[in-house]
């Protein structure tokens, strides 16, 4: 491996440029090595002033390009199952944004490649698990100074959700990084789902049931209900509140920012998730990246990008139904014990 690990970027929207951002002004021991998109002028523009970097149309080429050593994958989520299997047969490293693949059966063939390997390539970006506030949460909850958690009351809102979001991905796509922190926070598997309509809001485009209340059941009989409302018009607000047995926790109402005028005092209200959540990005493509020099592989794996999928379509089915889904896993490979 070189001195600064070679990365491929492969996707280069809001999210990859932002991944192309971090790793060539903010994480060490890294740089972009090439950069994928079907636009390829806007790869281009993602790493304009950056030396050294190949820009290509498609991912493989990008994976083949001089000087890869490991991929990051920020393209959408359709297009995942087919670059994991790409980096698998490279052998290559790889960091991928959730989802792993949209369709638990995707996700699921993913797995079975990486089991075949007999090693772990991937890890999922569930970014939630390097935010400062939810590994204290996490710490405290394992500690076992609040006793057994018995609930997890979560919020999740945006401003608003981007054209042709559908009622469906309130679940699939915002509701998923929930779905790994519950797992993550509590250690246990959620195994049924129930999602209640409200009315929707007016600031809703038509025909998206927005906001949503989802309800989630666990393996270890805790219970964890979601408001995710993504047009809510007034900032972007993630909170989750801890009940135990012997006392509660609350994160996600710090405040960065309170400005005092004439006219009062006010403060800031995050406006997306690159605000929220950018030192939890950054702690984990640092992370990623020395852990992959030390050829080593850390954080969420393959099978909690599986998990989350096939949590996340057994929701989609609730919202559907109007009733509660089990959800249905398969056995956990010894590879991710």
């Amino acid at each position: 491996m070189s001195d600064l690990l070679g990365v491929a970027v492969l996707g280069a929207g809001h999210m990859g440029a932002d991944h192309v951002r971090r790793l060539d002004r903010v994480v060490s021991g890294a740089r972009v090595a090439a950069v994928a998109d079907p636009d390829t002028g806007r790869a281009a523009e993602a790493v304009a002033g950056i030396d050294d970097v190949s820009v290509h149309a498609e991912a493989a080429a990008a994976l083949d390009a001089p000087g890869v050593e490991a991929v990051l994958i920020a393209s959408p989520g359709p297009a995942h199952e087919e670059a994991l299997l790409e980096a698998f047969a490279r052998g290559l490293p790889v960091l991928c944004e959730k989802p792993l693949v949209p369709e638990s059966a995707g996700a699921l063939r993913v797995m079975e490649a990486e089991v075949r390997l007999g090693r772990r390539l991937a890890q999922v970006g569930f970014m939630r698990r390097y935010d400062a506030e939810y590994l204290r949460l996490k710490s405290l909850l394992d500690g076992g100074r609040l006793g057994r958690p018995l609930m997890l009351h979560c919020t999740h809102r945006n401003v608003s959700s981007p054209p042709d979001f559908t009622s469906a991905m309130l679940v699939n796509s915002s509701v998923s990084h929930e779905i790994d922190a519950a797992r993550w926070l509590l250690g246990q598997e959620l195994t049924a789902v129930t999602v209640l309509r409200p009315r929707s809001s007016s600031s809703a485009p038509e025909g998206l049931i927005d906001p949503q209340f989802v309800l989630f059941e666990t393996a270890g009989g805790a219970l964890v209900d979601v408001e995710v409302f993504v047009n809510c018009g007034f900032g972007y607000q993630v909170a989750c509140e801890a009940v135990c047995e012997a006392g509660s926790a609350r994160i996600g109402d710090e405040r960065s920012l309170a400005v005092t005028t004439v006219d009062g005092r006010h403060e800031e209200v995050a406006r997306d998730y690159l605000v929220r959540f950018a030192d939890a990005y950054d702690r984990e493509v640092q992370a990623w990246v020395d852990a992959t020099r030390a050829g080593r592989v850390t954080g969420p794996g393959v099978w909690d990008g599986y998990a989350a999928s096939a949590v996340a379509e057994a929701g989609v089915r609730a919202l559907e139904s109007g009733g509660r889904v089990a959800v249905e896993l398969v056995p956990r490979p010894d590879l991710y014990a």
